[in-house]
């Protein structure tokens, strides 16, 4: 099972919050929002297999790729053992699309999202990154590829905290773990291609930085699209919001999430019947 950590409230009825990280992270890109939110909800933080201190889930050597829904099913596992019914979920990087398969795999678990540095679309310069990516994987250092990779996305000055946060923890990464999950690149195309035709009744806040030129713009075209979707774009920010504005980010999403805490009317009438 995952490597996990968890933060709870005295209160019984404290609602859950899941992080969920990105590719070549850990849960330790959360350590600027943590202290916000276990003043609100119950926290539980997962490592991805292979990452952090889940690197005892890496694969066995014969098992050259990963599918998305393994990946996913690996975090219900978690939730499953703390017996935790349903949560909301906040995401950075891919770990939004993780996010967002959990939500089609297990809909009843999931009673919010907050998208952080969304991946709904791959333009063309990422397409060519994936490209060049899958070229030279088998001849370059996973390390060289990840920070160039690293500062396409995130090239200003104002990133370099974030970017040298995600090349850190990615240097944890074994190559072969790595070249598992980058050839989850070659599914993610139709994987988000479903994703924006199909629209969820899940509540989903999308927070982007205003200079995540890469995925920003997509995130602006889907939500004239979903009916239960909103944008708040962050100033002065890129890709990785969290750690480039954690202010903004910590106040925003939690503003969100109390929102979305309190049963609608529906739950109410349903409850009420129970009694």
């Amino acid at each position: 099972m995952l490597h996990y950590k968890t933060y709870k409230l005295d209160d019984p009825e404290a609602p859950w919050v899941v992080f969920v990280h990105g590719a070549g992270g850990s849960s330790s890109i959360w350590f600027l929002q943590i202290k916000e939110f276990i003043k609100h909800f119950n926290v539980l933080l997962v490592d991805l297999r292979g990452h952090g201190k889940s690197k005892g889930m890496a694969a066995p050597k014969e098992v050259r790729h990963y599918e998305f829904e393994d990946i996913t099913r690996d975090i219900l596992e978690v939730l499953d053992s703390l017996q935790i019914q349903k949560a909301h979920f906040i995401g950075i990087s891919l770990g939004t699309i993780l996010i967002r398969n959990l939500s089609e795999i297990a809909p009843e678990r999931v009673t919010s999202m907050i998208m952080g540095g969304a991946i709904i679309r791959l333009n063309i310069r990422a397409k060519v990154l994936v490209a060049l990516g899958n070229m030279f994987k088998s001849v370059v250092p996973f390390i060289w590829l990840y920070s160039f990779f690293a500062w396409i996305i995130m090239p200003s000055e104002r990133h370099k905290k974030s970017r040298l946060l995600f090349v850190h923890e990615a240097k944890k990464v074994a190559q072969k773990e790595f070249m598992r999950w980058f050839t989850l690149t070659y599914k993610v195309t139709p994987l988000l291609k479903y994703f924006e035709e199909k629209d969820t009744a899940i509540p989903t806040l999308y927070l982007m930085g205003e200079e995540d030129h890469m995925f920003l713009p997509a995130v602006r075209y889907i939500i004239t699209k979903h009916t239960n979707s909103w944008l708040e774009v962050i100033r002065n920010s890129g890709h990785v919001c969290n750690v480039d504005q954690p202010k903004e980010f910590n106040t925003r999403a939690i503003l969100f999430l109390k929102k979305h805490s309190t049963p609608d009317s529906s739950e109410k009438i349903v409850q009420l019947i129970a009694c």
